[in-house]
């Protein structure tokens, strides 16, 4: 059985649940050795145990520029390089325009647009010819959603760097895309509803009536759009928005 990221080296920020840890576990079986990262100790452990031996974890906040020029100082020391780098840490809470604090805004802003921009800029002296970047958008970007519009401007921000990014890095053999998935069942989407179990079955619920395919996504289901963009398979594929959401965005 032929592995499509043997002997790659990939790094996933934010791997510790959801989607982050569904694209690690993909990618080590496809081969890769994986550079998880995560903001607590504890679920940085258990993820780490739950991909097995083609694992690393590294404590990060992505919004810290310094803990990221560490991350990648240890890879090139263990590794000398990136193949693939899936820019997936991020998040945001729901607050709808007149009770927005700049708490709220900084918040989602660190996390998803400078916690993007620094993780991809620390990265780029281990980028090779052929390497892969992957930036993790949302269908939020896209479309309205009530309360959600610091969220849906932060992931249009992360869809605006990859059109720009490919053409600062033309020459280079660097592929930027963006996976923007639609809802998910992730522990971050699921606590949008609160801590009460129904009102979080019935958030899922609610989201299955919006989406044509009548259902909302799994984490591997995007973990198998970014094998393929992390691949050789997508090696004429740059600078797209790759929707993974059920047919969501385009109705």
């Amino acid at each position: 059985m032929s592995h499509k990221l043997a002997g790659k080296i990939a790094v996933v920020t934010g791997g510790t649940s959801g989607i982050g840890l569904a694209v690690a576990k993909r990618f080590a079986n496809e081969g890769a050795h994986v550079y998880i990262t995560g903001r607590r100790q504890p679920e940085l452990d258990a993820a780490v145990d739950a991909i097995g031996a083609a694992a690393s974890g590294v404590r990060v906040d992505s919004a810290d520029p310094a803990q990221l020029a560490a991350l990648f100082e240890r890879v090139k020391a263990e590794h000398g390089k990136v193949d693939v780098l899936v820019a997936n840490a991020g998040g945001g809470s729901m607050l709808p325009l007149g009770q927005i604090t700049e708490e709220h805004f900084d918040d989602t802003f660190n996390r998803n647009v400078k916690g993007t921009l620094f993780t991809v800029q620390a990265a780029l002296p281990l980028l090779g010819n052929g390497a892969s970047v992957i930036l993790t958008g949302s269908t939020a970007a896209s479309g309205g959603t009530e309360a959600f519009s610091v969220y849906a401007a932060s992931k249009a921000a992360v869809r605006a760097f990859a059109r720009n990014w490919i053409l600062d890095l033309k020459g280079r053999g660097i592929r930027v895309n963006t996976i923007s998935p639609g809802p998910i069942r992730t522990p971050g989407l699921v606590e949008l509803a609160g801590p009460d179990a129904d009102k979080q079955q019935g958030l899922l619920d609610f989201f299955a009536t919006q989406i044509p395919m009548g259902r909302v996504g799994e984490p591997d289901e995007i973990a198998k759009a970014a094998v393929f963009l992390a691949s050789d398979d997508a090696s004429f594929v740059n600078g797209i928005e790759l929707f993974v959401d059920g047919g969501l965005q385009q109705i």
